[in-house]
């Protein structure tokens, strides 16, 4: 048997061991995270992504919690204002909010828009709301200065604050200014925001609008609104009190002078055309200071006369060139003549005798020193001014200007009225007795007259309604008037007999449509006859009488009555002319009053003095200086004028 050799057993084949090097390599190596390390990380990114969310929708939320509805906000236009106009078109007063007429950009000068945007937002077309650029200059230079001196405020953010939110300085009210900048600038073109900026701007003094401004401050549209004109309202919304042309001329002027010089580094203006509407810079004198009591008149009752909402625009019969000369005329007489005899306050009406439209008001010496009228509110005994009233009473009995009455001493029941410097020559006409202003003879005449009844409803009838005393003293004068009263009281007697109830407003406008303003108010208070025979007896007073004063160089017909009371507390002259050339025609009654608001008696002044004087200088400067057509403003509409 053949022995078989034995098989070796079979063994495993041995591993390759890696050389040390790619040990330490592995080793090196980073090695895959888990799986379950991928998933946590996942799990925290979605839930800080959306716990994140929800934060940014809790913040949003609360920005926009309280702000206003956007719809109600942009269908708003205009709050309801009043704008007062002088009788050629000037705005001399404002009340509430004035806006202007809506302006299209395509309408406005280009130079406008051009002007705002180099100023306030040189990069309005290229941001989306928010200028990032803008607010990291801001910063630079407020951090490298020490002091804030620019803002980073967009256009479409002053709109947005404009529109929806209120000044208040808070991190909040900044955020929502930013969120209502950011839906602005999506809904609306960046002309669109343009237009609406311009249209709902405020620029001082009560404006609001580009137009309101123009018209406010230049007296005309914006759309004629010339270079230097629209540098003056672009720089306005940064500060629009401290510049307002009217109150701080010299700073609107500089203002401008920057808004130029941003214009020129635009590139929308030339050096040279920079320099020449620099020069050019004549900002417009305010109007009168005064003329505060004629608005303040004209604007009483306005909405019995006006009711609803509407925007008024209103057309006055204020002649600015007679309200100038007489407050001229007025100060100066008070700061001279005036001073040395203890006169403190005065006041003047200018009124149109057909029409009864006042053409100036001074209802005192300074209109921001004391706003009381004493020209409507103070009733004071009018002294011998009354006169007329009583000699008509007995013209309207059957007497005529030519009967006789006695002028000697009289004694009723131990009250013995003086006659001054008069010398009684026995008896004297009616006419006579009315141009010396003789007190006995007037008292007389009220006795043939009828009595105090009669004259008192004669003095009613013309418009004064008291209060009156009873007895004989109403013969010289111991009622109540007010100036304007008294002023249109002595209209009949200039216009043939017709009382006018004195108007300031000609014509109005509501929301840009003309509305009425009413017409001209003429009642008959007595015959032509009788108006005709007192304005010759008036005459006298002047030509020969107690108001030879009042008589102006050239000897033009002049009449009026003049009025003293006692211990010369009150002193009056009320009179009448032909309107001088250029002052529109017809004829002007003009009343003047001089006292004190305390009653301090004045050193000896008369009617027939400084008073009387005072009507003669006012008349003598409007014949030097003639004022606007009063006639031509009360015919035509607001409409025609603009």
């Amino acid at each position: 048997m053949t022995r078989r050799a034995a098989t070796p057993p079979i063994r495993a084949p041995r591993k390759h061991r890696p050389a040390p090097a790619q040990v330490a390599a592995a080793r090196a190596a980073p090695r895959p995270p888990p799986r379950r390390s991928a998933w946590r990380w996942l799990r925290w990114m979605v839930l800080l992504g959306t716990w994140g969310a929800l934060a940014m929708a809790a913040v949003l939320l609360v920005l926009v919690w309280d702000l206003p509805r956007t719809d109600l906000a942009l269908s708003q236009t205009r709050r309801a204002g009043v704008t007062l106009e002088a009788a050629n078109g000037t705005v001399i007063a404002t009340s509430g909010d004035v806006h202007g007429e809506i302006v299209r950009l395509r309408d406005l000068p280009a130079h406008l828009p051009a002007a705002l945007l180099a100023i306030e937002d040189r990069r309005f077309r290229q941001h989306f709301g928010i200028d990032p650029i803008g607010i990291a200059r801001a910063a630079w230079v407020n951090w490298s200065t020490g002091q804030i001196a620019q803002g980073g405020s967009t256009l479409t953010q002053q709109l947005a604050k404009n529109l929806f939110l209120t000044p208040e300085r808070s991190f909040r009210r900044k955020a929502q200014e930013a969120v209502m900048a950011l839906w602005l600038e999506w809904k609306f073109s960046k002309d669109q925001l343009l237009e609406i900026y311009l249209n709902r701007v405020y620029l001082g003094a009560g404006a609001f609008g580009v137009d309101a401004a123009a018209r406010l401050y230049f007296g005309i549209p914006a759309t004629r609104l010339n270079l230097w004109q629209s540098a003056v309202l672009a720089g306005l919304p940064k500060a629009p009190s401290r510049l307002n042309p009217r109150t701080a001329p010299e700073a609107a002027a500089g203002r401008a002078a920057e808004v130029l010089g941003a214009m020129v580094e635009t590139g929308a203006l030339t050096q040279r055309q920079a320099t020449l509407a620099a020069e050019n810079i004549r900002i417009p004198p305010r109007p009168s200071r005064d003329s505060g009591w004629f608005a303040d008149w004209a604007l009483d009752d306005l909405g019995a006369r006006f009711p609803g909402n509407a925007d008024l625009v209103l057309r006055t019969s204020l002649d600015l060139r007679i309200q100038a000369v007489v407050e001229q005329r007025l100060e100066a007489l008070l700061a001279g003549p005036g001073a040395r005899a203890g006169v403190g306050q005065g006041a003047v009406v200018v009124m149109q005798a057909e029409s009864g439209l006042i053409r100036a008001m001074a209802g005192g010496r300074d209109y921001r020193q004391s706003q009381f009228n004493r020209a409507t509110q103070a009733r004071r005994q009018p002294g011998s001014a009354f006169k007329p009233f009583v000699f008509l009473t007995a013209l309207e009995a059957g007497l005529s200007p030519a009967d006789m009455v006695a002028d000697g001493p009289i004694n009723l029941g131990g009250w013995r009225p003086g006659n001054g410097a008069w010398r009684s020559q026995g008896e004297i006409t009616l006419e006579e007795a009315l141009a010396h202003s003789v007190n006995t003879a007037a008292v007389r005449v009220l006795a043939r007259g009828g009595g105090a009844r009669a004259a008192m409803a004669t003095a009613q009838r013309f418009g004064l309604p008291g209060p009156f005393p009873g007895d004989a003293t109403l013969a010289l004068g111991t009622g109540e008037v007010t100036l304007l009263d008294l002023v249109a009281a002595f209209a009949p007697f200039a216009n043939g007999g017709l009382l006018p109830e004195p108007r300031g407003l000609v014509s109005a406008r509501a929301d840009g449509q003309p509305v009425p303003a009413g017409r001209p108010t003429l009642l008959r208070v007595t015959t032509p006859e009788h108006a005709g025979e007192m304005r010759r007896m008036l005459e006298a007073v002047v030509a020969r009488g107690t108001g030879r004063a009042a008589q102006p160089p050239g000897g033009r017909a002049v009449a009026g009555k003049t009025g003293t009371t006692q211990d010369f507390r009150d002193a009056w002259f009320i009179g009448f002319i032909a309107a001088p050339p250029g002052a529109g025609g017809g004829t002007l009654v003009a009343g003047v009053w001089l006292g004190n608001d305390d009653a301090t008696p004045m050193a000896d002044v008369r009617g027939g003095t400084l008073p009387a004087r005072l009507f003669r200088d006012i008349i003598e400067s409007l014949a030097q200086a003639p004022a606007q057509d009063p006639s031509r403003d009360a015919a035509q509409t607001l409409g025609a004028a603009r």
